[in-house]
């Protein structure tokens, strides 16, 4: 027998070309079988992931209420949960400071009366004027400190002074002017705005109170529209964004709790127009600032709407031997405060307001 011989090798032509060494090929093997594992796990995280967000609900809105207010007329032009309950923080002061500027004005008490510090307004938390126990201050300053900083000791302070030694019965004072505003969903627990079960207010409820305020001492904006406030050499800051960034506005007031968020009475002045706008539970102090900013904006763009649309009507309004027509005589332009309503000028009750 002959040996059997080895079959002659294929000829180049044959030979797979760019086929890839054995090692490689189960590199890449491998590879495959991992990807194909991790598939179902990138699958589920992503179900998982989806689940939760369903179970969150939607992203919180970026403000939980809000009224716009053309203050001229008292026409609402814009309104977002209006009546939705939520802690007032901080603008809880502004019917302090009310009830201050109202004992003034009916002669009861003085700006330059001094008011003693208590134990109890020396220790109240939050903002404050670094009072010290026992100090007196005049009242003056205390009015500062609150419109313009928010200081919670300045208005635990005129509290309990205004109320006979006893800030339980100027909160109930508070809370009979408020019926009185008609603010019938709102209820004040202490005089400065800090976290009090059952301390809540309105948007509504805020605008009919600022409207009263603004009205009946309209010169308080000459505090409200400070930038800043020194006492015991320590100079603060006010909250209010907007009368740092925005084109006529002038007051009035910030405030924050956690459970309500960040609040604000915002007030601008443009070609005679003063709008008011009042925003609740912002999610940051960035956030207040910019949707009050913009619904100002709708306020004014409104109004101006409206005016442009009037003017319209004057040019093409006939004559009255009803031929051609002809322009209208130009209305006056009404005052943003009525004149029936300069009697409680600050300037006169406070002098020296910008002082300090």
């Amino acid at each position: 027998m002959f040996p059997r011989s080895r079959p002659p090798a294929a000829p180049e032509s044959f030979k797979c070309k760019g086929k890839l060494p054995m090692r490689y090929r189960r590199i890449i093997a491998v590879v495959i079988i991992l990807l194909l594992l991790l598939l179902p796990s990138a699958a589920l995280a992503k179900a998982k992931k989806a689940r939760v967000k369903a179970k969150q609900g939607p992203p919180a809105p970026i403000l939980k209420s809000a009224v716009v207010v053309n203050h001229n007329t008292g026409a609402t032009l814009f309104a977002e949960n209006p009546d939705q309950m939520i802690p007032p923080a901080s603008l809880t002061k502004i019917m302090t400071l009310y009830l201050a500027f109202e004992d003034i004005q009916q002669g009861k008490v003085r700006p330059t009366d001094l008011v003693a510090v208590s134990g109890k307004a020396y220790a109240t938390k939050g903002t404050t004027m670094f009072l010290e126990k026992g100090e007196k201050v005049p009242l003056v300053e205390l009015i500062k400190g609150i419109a313009v900083f928010s200081a919670n000791d300045a208005s635990q302070a005129v509290a309990e002074h205004l109320g006979g030694g006893n800030a339980a019965e100027f909160v109930a004072r508070m809370n009979l002017k408020a019926r009185e505003l008609g603010m019938t969903r709102s209820r004040f627990i202490n005089p400065h705005g800090l976290p009090a079960k059952g301390q809540v207010t309105t948007a509504r409820d805020m605008m009919k109170l600022s409207r009263a305020y603004m009205d009946r001492f309209p010169e308080c904006l000459t505090i409200h529209s400070m930038r800043e406030y020194t006492y015991h050499n320590k100079t603060q800051r006010n909250r209010n964004r907007l009368l740092a960034h925005y084109p006529g506005a002038d007051g009035i007031k910030t405030g924050f709790v956690c459970a309500s968020g960040y609040n604000i009475i915002a007030t601008a002045k443009r070609d005679n127009v003063r709008m008011l706008a009042v925003v609740l539970g912002a999610r940051t102090p960035k956030l207040r600032a910019s949707e009050t900013e913009r619904l100002l904006d709708v306020g004014f763009e409104k109004v101006n709407g409206s005016r442009k649309q009037a003017a319209v009507k004057e040019e093409i309004q006939p004559d009255r031997d009803g031929g051609s027509f002809s322009k209208a005589e130009p209305s006056a332009v009404p005052s943003s405060v009525p004149a029936s309503l300069q009697a409680g000028r600050i300037h006169v009750l406070i002098p020296s307001l910008g002082s300090r």
